[in-house]
This record gives C-alpha cells, sequence and structure tokens, in this order.
C-alpha cells in the first residue's frame, strides 16, 4: 500500500486536473464539431512536441468519415512546412493537386486525403502520428520530411532539444498526453522566465525561433547525432507500418541549390568553406562546366553551418528504408524536379527559398506522388481519362488571391533572419480586389473562406464565369463534404460548356445528398453527350422524386428504347438503320448535339441516304 500510495495520490490529481478542464486532450484526432461522424485532427496535438507552446503550430482541419466507406481510399499525408503548402497552404500544397487530380482522372472513385503535416516539427512528430493511423484504415501513407531534423521540435539543434537522448525524447512526448506534467512544463517554464526575465518574442519568425545551435560543422557530432535521430525514426516508421501492411510512399528530398548562398560558412576559402565552393559552383556553372557545378553547389550545401536543408544522407537512408521494407515504396522527387532544372540544377525555376516550391514546384511534387501510386499498383487500371500534369497545371484551381498570399508571405519571410532581404518597395498604384484580399489574408485581417466568397461576388459581378469557376472549385477541395461547392461549380461549369467536369461534380454532390435538383440536370447533361445507360440511373430517381409531379414515364421509356438500339447498333455500326433511329429519338427531345452524331455516322456510311439527308435538315432548323 505504501508503495501504490504514491502512485494513487497522483492519478487522483491527474483525474481531478482533467474534471476541471486543465490542459489540452491531445489526441490526433478529435471529433469535427461541425460534422457527426466525422473525425478532424486535433489543434492541440502538436503541443506534445514543442517545450514552449508558444511555438507549437496547428495544421490542417480535413474532416474524414469515422467510419470509411465502403470503396473510398483514404490517404494520410505526413511531413512539415513543404508537405502542407507553405506559403500557399490551401489548394497550393501537393495534397490538393493531387486529389483534383484523382477526382478527375476517376470521377466515380472516393478519395480522402487528409494531411497530418505541422510547420516546424521533424521525424519525431511524423513518426509519432505513424504509430496512431493504424485504427483509421488507411490505404497508403504519403511522407515528405526530413528538412526540419535538425531546428524542428525537439530537434537536436533545437530550443526544445533534449541532448541527444532519443529514449529520453520518446518518454517525454507520451508523458505530455498526462495534464499532470502538462502544469509542470507550465510551471517550470513561467518559473525559468520569470527568474531570467526572457520571453519567447513572437514578432521573431518561427524558424529564428527554433534555431539554438546555429552552427553545426559538418561531420561534427551534432550533425551525426541528426543523422541519426532521423535513421532511427525514419526505421520506427516504415517498420511499424510495414508490419501493418500499410503502403507508404515515402519521398526523397530536394533544396535549393543553384540560387541560394549559404547562410552561414567557415571561415576562410578552404575546401571546408561552404562559401568557397559556392563560389566555385558558379564559376563552373558561367563556363558550362555544369557537372562539375552541380557537384559544387551540392558541396556547399551540405558545409552550410545553419541546417535549414537536410544533407545528401538523409537522401540515401531513405533509398535504403524503402529498399528494406516490404510495402515501401521510393517517391523520387528529386529526380522530378532535376528533369526539370536546367542542367538538373535545382534553383528558382521550382523553388521558392532554400526548401519551399513554388507552385511549379508544388505541381511536380504531386507529380511524383501520383506517379508512384500508379506504379505501386494502388490506382485503378482504368485511366481512361487520365488528366496529364500538364492539363492538371492548367485547370489546378489556385486562385490569384492564393497565389499573391503566397507572394506576400514569402516577402515577409526573407525579410527576416537568415535571409534578411530588404521588402520591394511598394507600387503606388490602386491594388485589384484579389491584391486587397491576399494582402487582409497575410495580415490575418480575414479568413480563406471570406475571401474567397468576396472573391466570388467580385467575379460573378463582372460576369467573370471562368474565374468564378476556379473559386468554387477551389472551395470545393476546401471542403469536399460540402455538396453545395460541387453544385455550384457544376452550374459554372454547365454555364461554360464544360459537360465532364459539371457531371463529375453533379455526381460527387449527388452521392452526397441526392436530391431531384441534383438528378434533373445529372441526366440531361448525360442524354445531351449520348450515354443513356449512364443517365437513366438518375432519370428514375427524378422520376420518383419529382416535386412538381409531372411524369417523366414517357422519357423514361424513351430512353430504355434508345439503351436497346445503341447496345444493337454497338453490333452493327454500319446500320445506317440504327443510325438513324437513335439521331430520330434524340430530335425527338430535341437534342440536336446527340443527333448530329448519329446523323453523321449515317452519312459517312450513306452520303445520300434521304432519311438522314432529311433528319439533317431538322437539325439545322433546330439550331436557327
Amino acid at each position: 500500500m505504501a508503495l501504490l500510495l504514491p502512485f494513487l495520490l497522483l492519478s487522483l490529481l491527474e483525474g481531478l486536473l482533467r474534471l476541471f478542464g486543465y490542459g489540452h486532450d491531445l489526441r490526433l484526432f478529435v471529433e469535427d464539431p461541425q460534422q457527426k461522424g466525422f473525425l478532424v485532427m486535433n489543434q492541440y496535438t502538436s503541443e506534445k512536441y514543442f517545450s514552449e507552446t508558444e511555438n507549437a503550430t496547428i495544421g490542417n482541419f480535413e474532416p474524414f468519415q469515422q467510419h470509411k466507406a465502403e470503396g473510398t481510399f483514404r490517404i494520410f499525408v505526413l511531413g512539415e512546412s513543404t508537405t502542407i503548402g507553405y506559403p500557399y497552404m490551401h489548394n497550393g500544397s501537393f495534397h490538393r493537386w493531387l486529389q483534383y487530380r484523382l477526382m478527375h482522372t476517376f470521377p466515380d472513385k472516393e478519395f480522402e486525403i487528409i494531411n497530418l503535416a505541422l510547420t516546424a516539427v521533424n521525424t519525431y512528430t511524423v513518426a509519432d502520428f505513424a504509430k496512431q493511423l493504424g485504427t483509421y484504415s488507411p490505404d497508403a501513407v504519403l511522407i515528405y520530411t526530413g528538412h526540419n531534423e535538425y531546428y524542428g521540435a525537439l530537434g537536436v539543434g533545437s530550443t526544445g532539444g533534449l541532448a541527444h537522448n532519443p529514449t529520453l525524447i520518446h518518454l517525454l512526448i507520451k508523458l505530455r498526453e498526462f495534464r499532470l506534467v502538462q502544469l509542470l512544463n507550465a510551471t517550470i517554464n513561467g518559473i525559468r522566465k520569470a527568474v531570467s526575465g526572457q520571453k519567447i518574442d513572437l514578432r521573431e519568425n518561427l524558424m529564428k525561433r527554433m534555431a539554438a545551435d546555429q552552427q553545426i560543422v559538418y561531420g561534427s557530432a551534432t550533425y551525426q547525432a541528426g543523422i541519426d535521430q532521423f535513421k532511427a525514426n525514419l526505421d520506427d516508421l516504415c517498420r511499424q507500418l510495414s508490419e501493418q501492411h500499410i503502403p507508404v510512399l515515402i519521398s526523397n528530398l530536394v533544396s535549393n541549390e543553384k540560387d541560394l548562398k549559404p547562410f552561414i560558412s567557415s571561415p576562410g576559402n578552404g575546401p571546408t568553406s561552404a562559401q568557397a565552393q559556392y563560389q566555385q559552383a558558379n564559376e563552373a556553372y558561367a563556363t558550362g562546366k555544369f557537372a562539375e557545378a552541380k557537384k559544387k553547389y551540392v558541396q556547399a550545401k551540405e558545409l552550410d553551418r545553419l541546417r535549414f536543408r537536410a544533407p545528401e544522407a538523409m537522401n540515401q537512408h531513405i533509398r535504403e528504408v524503402a529498399a528494406r521494407y516490404p510495402g515501401i515504396t521510393l517517391v523520387d522527387t528529386k529526380r522530378t524536379f532535376e528533369t526539370h532544372s536546367p542542367h538538373g540544377i535545382l534553383g528558382q525555376e521550382t523553388l521558392l527559398e532554400h526548401v519551399h516550391p513554388n507552385l511549379f514546384g508544388y505541381a511536380l511534387l504531386s507529380d511524383a506522388f501520383y506517379e508512384a501510386l500508379k506504379t505501386s499498383r494502388l490506382l485503378p487500371n482504368d485511366r481512361t481519362r487520365e488528366l496529364s500534369l500538364a492539363e492538371l497545371r492548367q485547370r489546378m484551381p489556385i486562385t490569384a488571391v492564393d497565389s499573391l498570399k503566397g507572394v506576400y508571405e514569402m516577402m515577409i519571410l526573407k525579410e527576416g533572419w537568415p535571409f534578411n532581404v530588404p521588402m520591394p518597395p511598394e507600387e503606388k498604384r490602386p491594388k485589384t480586389v484579389e491584391e486587397q484580399l491576399a494582402g487582409a489574408l497575410v495580415v490575418k485581417q480575414i479568413s480563406w473562406p471570406d475571401a474567397m466568397n468576396q472573391l466570388m461576388n467580385a467575379y460573378l459581378t463582372q460576369k467573370n464565369f471562368g474565374k468564378a469557376l476556379q473559386v468554387a472549385e477551389a472551395q470545393l477541395l476546401e471542403y469536399p463534404y460540402n455538396p453545395v461547392f460541387y453544385d455550384q461549380a457544376a452550374k459554372l461549369c454547365l454555364g461554360l460548356n464544360a459537360s465532364e467536369q459539371a457531371i463529375t461534380y453533379l455526381k460527387k454532390a449527388f452521392r452526397l445528398e441526392a436530391s431531384f435538383e441534383r438528378a434533373q440536370p445529372l441526366f440531361i447533361t448525360l442524354l445531351k453527350l449520348d450515354r443513356p445507360a449512364e443517365a437513366l440511373p438518375y432519370l428514375q430517381y427524378a422520376a420518383t422524386h419529382n416535386p412538381s409531379g409531372f411524369s417523366l414515364n414517357e422519357l423514361q421509356a424513351f430512353v430504355q428504347q434508345l439503351i436497346a438500339v445503341k447496345n444493337q447498333f454497338a453490333k452493327d455500326t454500319t446500320n445506317v438503320n440504327l443510325s438513324n433511329q437513335l439521331a430520330a429519338g434524340y430530335l425527338k427531345f430535341a437534342n440536336a448535339t446527340a443527333a448530329t452524331k448519329y446523323v453523321d455516322k449515317s452519312l459517312r456510311l450513306d452520303g445520300h441516304n434521304a432519311i438522314a439527308l432529311q433528319l439533317k435538315q431538322q437539325i439545322q432548323a433546330i439550331k436557327k
């Protein structure tokens, strides 16, 4: 009893703290307060990893069904600031590019992509998150991590580092779930700040606040500790997911080689000087010695003492761990970036500063994961409507507001340490609506949903329906379980004669919430596109849920007959009579588009066919 008494007292104190609401529940997922039956990432979960809770970061709140629906392909995404899409966030992030591409390549399949990335964390956080995913039925886990290994939360060079003791760190992560430990941590930090008089200056950027050891020499004990930490966490992560038979796609890392000089270099011009290597690389590049330049640029990055770019040793270990465990696939993002960079040297063509991609770079990152999903045979084989990378870049709904917000965020970041690039002078001209909204977003005067609503209203007032569609698509990617945004996008698509896109969005909205208002434009559009078999289920639904009471029996009979004739014609494609029947049937309901398709087929088979010529005249009369 004497031995148990302290534990009983601690348990009692823990219970009282929870009862009175002290501290936070630090589970990875909590119930979504906006939607019953859905889970979202817990906004407090990151506090487990930050010694100073003022530095703790918040991720996305992307809901997913507590009980995964049959046929849904669920993907979790793990990583750091690049993985969450900094500085664009929202639809600039690579997982949203991937989500849009999958939605339009496989319009009849449901994909859930939940991004659990956080800024300023490293593999301690990523590995801890990964251990908790098994109970949530993932079909794949995508990982991009490594650049924050030294200065991310609990890193060997960070302000929250605990020497080089991984065992102690893992124990601390677990203990911080208890409210009593949260109380002790808050008390100790409060006393330390009161005694030292030092407080966290939130005006400093997070990079500076997190970087304690700003000079980590290549090959030093601290340098090696960072490598060892990365290896141990990554091995633990991949082993556990592999044992649970959860497919993992892990990417190697990219960073700016050519267009970013070293942050901190050793003195002198010797072989250990990052600045000297960088200068030699520039000279080699200028004289066309690109292979030598590449080697020197990489060496300059390796020797940079401020370790905001992952060492090549980490990419080597990513390759090794992908080969070691079953079900782990290497995503060769680096090769993808090199293929799209002049002479294979990474620079401003794909990257904004040291590690964060520009929008083209995020498109490439998504493409690398998409191709790896295909290689791993995790995606359906039917890709008849596959969106190419070029089409994806053209259609991806990243609004001007999101793009400008990224530009402004980058200006602010580069103005501070360690870049210290002066802000460009402000242009003396009236700001556009997009610039005003982006500026308000950056300084947090407006929320992203409000910015999108105002942008939508502005475009509709201007009758710029193409831009309005872009906003609607951006909103449906942000809120994939809200059918209203799919309705709005579908309506705009129909107005712009983008029928395939309209069908994709109408079907998605119908699956989320079936209604006559969604079934009607679906069967009408599908019939216009000569897809009666696909239209029939929606027509049948509309017939039984018609609020006006208007009979659709005649149309149902026609569609069923149309399907039968089409099936006959598929077996006998040279039968002009069948082709004419289909054209006449469509004309009966004034569907000139589908009728034209079959009249043209008839006339190709028999250019003088009297019935086909007569039908052609009827079509021309309708078009007038």
